[in-house]
């Protein structure tokens, strides 16, 4: 008989079909028998194998030891039969709200079904109501795949998709809650509310976490809070990087020499924890060169953590506004900074698996790593954003002044141009090495933006430019990326361009004969987390789309 070897951890394979369960366990429950109707199969038909074979004998070995193994708290189970080159892998999930012997019984009629329906396949799935089963030739642990994908239909004749995003994310929001609670209440090894896992057990992170101080993983390992005590010196004073609006940040050194930065929430905030929640959702889920990388989190007791990867060179607005340090910057570094901040935002808005507005945009949340090119981080304010609405209102308006839109900051609307408003700001802050929060105390009134254009329009924009970069700066480029400052904070976010535009711009070589900016919004700075009066919700707005995509040559 082939050998069977049996393997515990999760797969992230399935993650699609994870949540896609979830929506329809709110669903009332079907006959044991409709249930079995719905088994949907999928039969590449890309391999197969002989009858009588090696592999046949092995499949035959492994579907039904997955059924057998279904015990009492075990909904997901994966293992595999033979040896290589015949080895098969196979491995079912269920839906966590039903009974051990639903669960037993569906993967044991889905064991049957599989082989009748894909009797030749070398790799097939089949998909239940309550269950999931799968088999494959190759290794199907630990390996992330979108495909193939399958809708369910409701007894609405509706189709259930996780798109219902509404509904979805107050599931969500009530799982993190009730994770919250359990840490709370639970020893550490037990802090993995059963819902929504992932496998992340692969080399970088038992290389960042030594394979032993991370738990069953969700979106992202989760790190014991006596590991993160050992690493900040018990976030001692010593350690604190800086103060956010919703807690400290301290720098860690794990027992294998890895920095990292800790965000520790205030246990007095409790606006920050919505900010927690809202990160822990998007941020696991971005992966760019220019977004900082979130590493793990932390929920016991009283405490909420969240650990990054550490920037050895802090913030930008350490270096751009300290006469000393802004000396380290010159022209090709700032630039370089300016790009990179632009793609980064372009990848939330147009190139993420989410559509993405982070609402606060500024100096002190761009970090700088040990080459300082630069990682956008603080996702605490961001909002997911549906493709085809172009604009949307709040009520509670957060963000610091200054960087704001003046949209957003008078009447709660906000859209992708939002983000551009604050991009423009930073890039004019870049320039100048001032910032704009307070400039009007100097400048009888002004805002940095109303003085930038001033000196753009009387053909002095040079006059802007931090005197460190006279010997570095390229005059041409900084020229160009005052007028693309400007192009990006006037007063119609319908003027303002789309971040695809703004590289471009930057990209290009001087031929571009760039659109003429109106003069921008005023605008003074302080922080801000205020309420207005709530729009009505069929009150839509809507905003053309207008991008500067379309130049013309000198």
């Amino acid at each position: 008989m082939p050998s069977i070897t049996k393997h515990r951890h999760i797969s992230t394979n399935f993650i699609n079909l994870v949540l896609l369960l979830t929506v329809l366990s709110l669903l009332s429950p079907a006959t044991e028998a409709q249930q079995h109707r719905l088994g949907i199969p999928s039969c590449p038909n890309t391999t197969t194998f002989t009858i009588n074979s090696t592999y046949q004998a092995n499949r035959d070995t492994l579907l039904p030891s997955l059924s057998s193994n279904v015990t009492r708290g075990v909904f997901f189970y994966n293992t595999t039969a033979g040896n290589s080159p015949d080895m098969v892998y196979g491995l079912f999930l269920c839906r966590g709200d039903i009974s051990t012997s639903a669960c037993q019984a569906c993967v044991t009629y889905a064991a049957t079904h599989i082989s009748r329906r894909c009797p030749l396949d070398k790799t097939a799935v089949v998909w239940y109501e309550e269950c999931f089963l799968r088999y494959s030739n190759r290794n199907i642990f630990s390996v992330v795949t979108e495909t193939p994908t399958i809708y369910f239909l409701s007894g609405r004749s509706s189709i259930v998709t996780i798109s219902e995003e509404d509904r979805f994310e107050k599931f969500v929001l009530k799982v993190i809650n009730e994770t919250i609670a359990m840490a709370e209440s639970r020893p550490v090894k037990e802090n993995i509310h059963e819902v929504q896992l992932l496998d992340l057990e692969n080399e970088h992170s038992k290389e960042t976490f030594s394979g032993k101080n991370w738990e069953r993983s969700q979106e992202f390992p989760s790190i014991q809070l006596d590991i993160l005590h050992a690493a900040t010196n018990h976030f001692s004073d010593e350690n604190k990087l800086g103060e956010g609006g919703f807690g400290p940040v301290y720098k860690g050194t794990l027992a294998n020499g890895k920095e990292i930065a800790v965000k520790r929430l205030s246990r007095t905030s409790g606006q920050g924890l919505v900010e927690f929640k809202n990160e822990v959702l998007l941020i696991a889920r971005l992966q760019h060169k220019n977004l900082v990388r979130l590493l793990g989190c932390c929920l016991e007791k009283n405490e909420k953590l969240l650990v990054y990867e550490f920037m050895p060179n802090r913030s930008l607005d350490v270096f751009l506004f300290d006469s000393n340090l802004a000396t380290q910057l010159d022209w090709q570094k700032r630039f370089n900074i300016i790009k990179g901040i632009a793609r980064g935002i372009m990848y939330l808005h147009e190139d993420s698996r989410l559509r993405i507005i982070h609402r606060d945009l500024k100096a002190s949340n761009v970090l700088l790593d040990h080459k300082m090119n630069p990682k956008i981080s603080d996702f605490g304010m961001a909002r997911i954003f549906c493709e085809d609405i172009n604009q949307a209102n709040t009520n509670r308006v957060v963000g610091t002044y200054g960087y704001m839109a003046p949209e957003y900051a008078m009447e709660g609307l906000f859209s992708i141009k939002s983000d551009v408003f604050s991009f423009g700001v930073l890039l004019l802050e870049i320039i100048s090495g001032k910032k704009n929060n307070g400039f009007h105390l100097a400048k009888r009134g002004e805002s940095l933006l109303t003085f930038a254009w001033k000196l753009w329009s009387k053909g002095e924009g040079m006059e802007l430019m931090d005197q460190l970069l006279v010997p570095s700066c390229v005059a041409s480029e900084v020229l160009k990326c005052i007028h693309i400052g400007l192009l990006c904070v006037q007063e119609d976010p319908s003027d303002r361009p789309t971040m695809s535009s703004v590289i471009f711009m930057l990209a290009s070589d001087g031929t571009i004969k760039l659109p003429h900016p109106t003069e921008p919004a005023f605008s003074v700075g302080r922080v801000v987390t205020k309420s207005i009066e709530p729009i009505s919700r069929e009150e839509v707005f809507s905003v053309n789309e207008i991008t500067v995509s379309n130049f013309s040559p000198r």
